[in-house]
């Protein structure tokens, strides 16, 4: 019990700083195959509320899309590694997206005690997608080409209003990556990168990325603890920061150039991660923030 006392007052600071502050979580990975996870991250996001922060959650689902894809027969189309998304894809993507996976989502914080909205980027026009470009180059001709994703996008522009609402009321928003464009099309979106914008027009207090990684390890396989976008920048230089590591930390610093205060990649496989990083003073996981902060 004394262990149990010590650290609520260990933890006590932290509540008292940021309440009222906005945290975006990316939830996605691991955890959302495993019950057991599931419902540790659903308890970790109903005490912030309870503490009086104000947690919005992004969701992914690529894996639970390409297991739906398969088993209604839709093939699919990669160019360089990256998922083409035609019309029929990105119909499943929404269904998958919107329907089974923010629906689960919603019903474990609401099982926890928490009241959740379920929505997506079309919703309150929070996010207006516009359809992503991407250029490869042959290495034969060296010639540059575009490449065509389809119905892939990203955020053009975010709109807290509806978050900022259910916040206000009480409840907890758990987002799919879908938004529509100004061309009236359905967009996908990557969950890691819409979690980014919408903490950095938040000017959320953190931003965390749940992976299955411990975070950002150096070239002896030690983690990172704290790191700045120069030193990102240096990493990536340097063949320390590789593969797909490398699209989440430049999110990450995305994020704190554009007004959230800080970012943090951590493993979501651990049992209340995120309250561990944030409430102790040990940490965990690594954390990204602008040098003067």
């Amino acid at each position: 019990m004394l262990a149990k006392a010590e650290t609520l007052i260990e933890a006590l600071p932290y509540f008292q700083r940021y309440a009222g502050c906005s945290f975006v979580v990316k939830y996605g990975g691991h955890a959302m195959g495993d019950p057991e996870a599931a419902r540790d991250f659903a308890e970790d996001i109903v005490l912030l509320k309870a503490v009086g922060i104000n947690p919005v959650v992004v969701h992914g689902g690529g894996p639970q899309i390409g297991a739906m894809l398969k088993k209604l027969g839709v093939e699919t189309t990669f160019i360089d590694g990256l998922r083409v998304t035609d019309k029929a894809t990105a119909e499943i993507a929404e269904m998958v997206l919107c329907g089974a996976i923010n629906k689960e989502l919603v019903g474990w914080i609401a099982g926890s005690g928490g009241k959740a909205i379920g929505i997506s980027g079309k919703d309150g026009g929070l996010v207006t997608a516009r359809k992503v470009s991407r250029t490869t180059r042959d290495p034969d001709s060296d010639i540059e080409r575009e490449i065509d994703l389809g119905f892939v996008g990203e955020p053009a522009r975010i709109d807290t209003t509806i978050l900022e609402t259910a916040s206000k009321a009480g409840m907890i928003p758990v987002v799919a990556p879908i938004a529509a464009g100004d061309d009236g099309h359905t967009y996908n979106i990557n969950a890691d990168t819409m979690a980014g914008a919408i903490a950095a027009a938040l000017g959320a207090a953190r931003l965390f990325l749940l992976t299955d990684v411990t975070g950002v390890l150096d070239k002896q396989g030690n983690l990172l603890t704290d790191l700045t976008p120069a030193d990102i920048a240096r990493l990536k230089a340097d063949g320390t920061i590789a593969g797909g590591m490398i699209p989440k930390l430049e999110t990450c610093v995305q994020a704190v150039e554009a007004g959230c205060e800080a970012a943090v990649v951590l493993d979501g496989r651990v049992g209340h991660a995120m309250l561990l990083e944030f409430f102790t003073s040990r940490g965990a996981g690594t954390l990204i923030k602008m040098a003067d902060a």
